[in-house]
């Protein structure tokens, strides 16, 4: 087991993955109440993973977050070639449908070591955790509900959502909240060597941690995965 202290994670292709029945239902939504350009159901899920790219290269340019609300118009103007007129939109409602979707095809846990690491992490006593993540189509609020029901919130002191506070990895920013939020009763001396953040993502997770000061570990894209950390 390593030295360090408090462990960030990210989120998403860290400890947990979408279902594929989530992403398959959400497009037959869209392209069911959506459509008046008669798009194939395959143009509006194409749709759907542009406006994904588009948006997370977005915030980790600008270090702002576009809300999942924006990005959900993004969608509807696309598939309609680009009509502007939301003024019916109940995007409340609209939202509320698409939890309940993701709830009903809850993400899966990224793989069959993510709880036992972050038991091991936690057993010490000595060390904290946080999850530290960027957002998309999928606020915090319903996250939260997420880490609940899989079981990994009991394993995480502290949880951190761009949509929540307006910034997204790399913005030092975020970083420094996660950093000042870290219980300072429970580490008097903590030292920026002694905290790890760790993520799938070069420039949001790696860039941003080392404009940071604090370590890092990028796991699945490298033949690495969080198992590592234990060693």
């Amino acid at each position: 087991m390593s030295t360090y202290k408090h462990y960030s994670f990210d989120l998403w292709l860290t400890l947990i993955k979408s279902n594929p029945a989530f992403k398959v239902e959400r497009t037959r939504y869209f392209y069911e109440n959506f459509n008046s350009k008669n798009k194939s159901i395959q143009e509006v899920g194409v749709i759907f993973r542009q406006v994904d790219l588009m948006v997370n290269a977005m915030n980790e340019k600008t270090g702002k977050n576009v809300d999942a609300d924006e990005m959900y118009l993004m969608v509807i103007s696309l598939i309609n070639d680009y009509d502007f007129n939301f003024h019916d939109l109940d995007l409340e409602d609209l939202y509320q449908k698409m939890e309940v979707l993701l709830l009903n095809h809850m993400p899966l846990i990224y793989c069959s070591n993510c709880l036992n690491v972050l038991s091991a992490i936690k057993s010490s006593g000595e060390t904290s955790t946080n999850i530290l993540s960027n957002t998309g189509f999928i606020k915090g609020y319903t996250l939260r509900k997420v880490i609940n029901h899989l079981g990994i919130d009991e394993f995480i002191d502290f949880q951190l959502y761009s949509d929540e506070v307006r910034m997204s990895k790399p913005n030092s920013g975020f970083f420094q909240l996660m950093i000042n939020t870290i219980d300072r009763q429970q580490h008097q001396q903590l030292s920026l060597n002694e905290i790890i953040h760790v993520g799938d993502n070069p420039i949001a997770d790696i860039r941003g941690a080392q404009m940071m000061g604090i370590s890092s570990m990028l796991i699945h894209s490298n033949n690495l995965s969080i198992s590592n950390l234990l060693s």
